[in-house]
């Protein structure tokens, strides 16, 4: 396996799927280094701490962190849609938000908003860039501006994982829009 195939391994493992690996996640998604290596060491008999190191600092989207007091501890940053608590403060969102996505499902969010679906939140970007590289992966790009600002003066929470994605349980349509910047 290259490490791109592990990434995404190691995404299933620790955001879905634990059990496919015989891991135990905590009560906040952290599981046992050492247990993960022996896990991929049955698909990958030379993997080591070194190349799992590799994998977390060299993830694009930093999807992975080993736990900062207990280094023998490992974590997927989001995205999970099993039951944790990653136990992120709120902060202030800046004043607009970004959610990149499919032209096919505008109808839906523009009908129902944007909704968290299996996962804990509803994940959006602080920039356009980041937003168009998540929504290519889904079909035709169109990137929503969503306001944030508002949404958190009228009560919505939002929090920031340590590799910059905003998260929120949801965006009501009254939030969204279409940018007029032409993507």
């Amino acid at each position: 396996m290259n490490n791109q195939q592990i990434s995404k391994y190691l995404s299933l493992l620790l955001r879905h799927r634990p059990e496919l690996g015989g891991l135990h996640l905590d009560e906040q998604g952290w599981t046992s280094v050492r247990d993960l290596i022996t896990h991929l060491q049955t698909k990958e008999p030379s993997f080591d701490r070194s190349r799992l190191e590799q994998i977390v600092a060299t993830n694009n989207k930093k999807r992975f962190a080993f736990h900062p007091e207990k280094l023998d501890l490992i974590r997927a940053q989001q995205g999970h849609s099993i039951d944790i608590e990653l136990e992120y403060s709120p902060v202030h969102p800046p004043a607009i938000l970004y959610h990149g996505t499919a032209q096919r499902f505008l109808a839906s969010i523009f009908d129902q908003g944007l909704l968290r679906g299996s996962r804990h939140h509803v994940h959006l970007s602080g920039d356009l860039n980041t937003a168009s590289a998540v929504g290519k992966r889904h079909g035709k790009l169109v990137v929503l501006e969503v306001a944030a600002g508002q949404m958190s003066k009228d009560g919505y929470r939002f929090f920031r994982t340590p590799n910059g994605v905003w998260l929120t349980e949801q965006v009501p349509v009254e939030y969204l829009k279409k940018p007029s910047h032409g993507l």
